[in-house]
C-alpha cells in the first residue's frame, strides 16, 4: 500500500451536523435565539448573514491555525493558508499551499477531487447531491476533513452558526488588518466560538476562532479571511481533468492534525 500525506487546514467540529439545509429567513430566528442571543449582536450576525447568502458567486482568502494538544500537554499550532471561490450553483474550488503541499479540492456539482500537484496524485468522492452543503457534508463524513469556513458558506450562515447556542454577546469594535469590526462571541455546550464582522454597509467575516473547552488545554482553530470578492468566478476553475500520468488513490481520511492522508492499495 502506498500513502501520501497531504496538509490540509483541519476544523475544530461542532458537536452538531456542520452543514444544514436551512431555509428560513436569517431574521426570524426561534424564541429560544431571541432569548440566548443579545439583540444587538443577533443582528449584527443576521446581517452578514443576509449579505453572505445574497452572493451568488464568492471568492476570499484564508489563514488558517489549528491548536493540537500533545500527550505533554504543550500545545503546537499549525498554519496553513489558501484561498476559496464557490457558485453556489455550480460548485467550488478550495486551496491549499504550505510548505509541504500544494493542493486543492474541487467540486463540479457530481464529484469531490482531491488532487496534490506537487506529487500528481488525486482521490475522488461522490457527492450525494449538487448542493454546496451537500458537497461539504459528503467530504466531512468521507475524509473527516471540513471546508475552511464551511458555516460560514451555507446557504443559510445565520441558522447553522446559532444552532446549540446557549450565549451570544457583542463583545464591542476590534480592528482586524485594519478593518474597523464589531466582535460577537457565543457559547455552545461543547464549544465557544467568535466571530469579527467588519462594520458598514458591507459586513463580512474577518476572523472566526474556535475554542473546543472541555479537551485539555482548551484547543482553538481560527480563521482569518481576507481579500473578499463577489464577482469574477468563472465555472471552468470548478472542473477537475486530472494531469498527464497522475496516479488516482483509492481512500482519503483526516488525522488529528487536519492532515489527509491518501492509500491507494497496490
Amino acid at each position: 500500500m502506498s500513502k501520501f500525506k497531504l496538509k490540509w487546514p483541519g476544523v475544530a467540529r461542532r458537536p452538531y451536523t456542520l452543514m444544514i439545509a436551512a431555509t428560513a429567513c436569517a431574521a426570524a430566528w426561534s424564541a429560544s435565539a431571541q432569548d440566548t442571543i443579545e439583540p444587538e449582536a443577533a443582528k449584527v450576525l443576521a446581517a452578514m448573514s443576509d449579505n453572505l447568502r445574497s452572493m451568488p458567486t464568492l471568492s476570499v482568502n484564508y489563514d488558517a491555525d489549528q491548536e493540537i494538544v500533545d500527550l505533554e500537554g504543550q500545545k503546537i499550532q499549525y498554519s496553513a493558508s489558501g484561498t476559496i471561490a464557490l457558485d453556489r450553483g455550480k460548485g467550488f474550488l478550495l486551496t491549499r499551499k504550505g510548505p509541504f503541499s500544494d493542493a486543492e479540492v474541487i467540486f463540479d456539482g457530481n464529484t469531490i477531487s482531491l488532487h496534490s500537484k506537487g506529487m500528481n496524485v488525486y482521490a475522488q468522492v461522490q457527492s450525494p447531491g449538487p448542493s454546496v452543503e451537500a458537497a461539504a457534508d459528503e467530504l466531512r463524513v468521507a475524509t473527516g476533513l471540513d471546508a475552511p469556513g464551511a458555516d460560514l458558506l451555507a446557504s443559510d450562515p445565520y441558522a447553522v452558526l446559532t444552532d446549540g447556542v446557549t450565549k451570544g454577546t457583542l463583545v464591542g469594535s476590534a480592528f482586524v488588518g485594519g478593518v474597523e469590526c464589531d466582535h460577537l462571541a457565543f457559547r455552545t455546550d461543547i464549544v465557544d466560538w467568535q466571530i469579527w464582522v467588519s462594520k458598514g454597509n458591507n459586513p463580512l467575516p474577518l476572523k472566526y476562532v474556535i475554542t473546543t473547552k472541555w479537551v485539555t488545554g482548551a484547543p482553538e482553530y481560527s480563521l482569518r479571511l481576507s481579500n473578499w470578492k463577489s464577482a469574477g468566478i468563472g465555472a471552468a476553475q470548478f472542473k477537475f481533468t486530472p494531469p498527464a500520468n497522475a496516479k488516482k488513490l483509492e481512500h482519503v481520511h483526516a488525522d488529528v492534525t487536519g492532515d489527509m492522508l491518501l492509500e491507494a492499495g497496490e
